[in-house]
């Protein structure tokens, strides 16, 4: 990360903490300040609005069941590309905010040696070398970007179909559904993963906060980092 984006991000996390506070009671570790559950929620929810106005485009059946929602037909398709562009200004940020935790790491690479013992819940607790996102959290949020910019690319020329091809417009609306269907079902395991099966996952994203139980449980590299860091205060 280039000095000038480090700053942009510290920068805004600095004035998200003045607007908002974030309460560590005893025994809790701060996992996402105010800024990060903005970036997150704002990224989730415009998400969902370019999904469920894609999908009506896309399907007829889906096109009356949903378009009313959103005004009508001629209103969905028009706000359509618009969502997905607040989709994209909100995740540009967001990976700037995690582009460094998510740098992949040997430690990462024995992670998915065992992924299918962490699908299962076969062992309690998670490797010592597990930091603040493992190598599955890391995978998601790289295929979301790759997805992401195919979306924008391919959405564009869909959007402004009058200055290219006819073919290339074809070829976009095909790579634009496929991308749509991978991050569809990213964020179905997304949300599974951080609701039914780790348990207290989910209030991370809601008050920032997790106990020192479950960072030790499923991120022990982590937590060591943040107990070492406490002591030192």
């Amino acid at each position: 990360m280039s000095v000038t984006t480090k700053n942009l991000d510290e920068g805004a996390r600095g004035a998200f903490a003045r607007v908002g506070t974030t309460r560590v009671r005893p025994g809790e570790l701060l996992r996402h300040p105010v800024y990060t559950r903005v970036l997150h929620w704002s990224v989730a929810i415009f998400f969902i609005l370019s999904l469920l106005t894609g999908f009506a485009i896309y399907s007829p059946w889906l096109f009356h069941w949903i378009t009313p929602v959103f005004g009508g037909g001629p209103r969905t398709r028009l706000l359509h590309p618009w969502f997905g562009l607040l989709f994209e200004v909100f995740f540009l940020f967001q990976f700037l905010n995690w582009v460094g935790p998510m740098a992949w790491k040997e430690a990462d690479r024995r992670w998915l040696k065992r992924l299918r013992q962490y699908a299962t819940n076969q062992e309690a607790i998670e490797p010592e070398d597990v930091g603040f996102f493992n190598a599955g959290q890391k995978l998601y949020f790289w295929l979301i970007l790759v997805s992401g910019v195919l979306f924008l690319i391919t959405g564009l020329l869909i959007w402004f179909d009058d200055v290219v091809g006819r073919w290339i417009v074809a070829v976009s609306y095909v790579i634009h559904d496929l991308a749509a269907l991978v991050m569809l079902a990213g964020f179905i395991i997304h949300v599974y993963e951080g609701t039914a099966h780790q348990p207290g996952t989910f209030r991370s994203m809601i008050d920032g906060t997790v106990t020192e139980s479950w960072a030790r449980t499923h991120h022990p590299g982590w937590y060591r980092t943040e107990k070492h860091r406490q002591e030192k205060r």
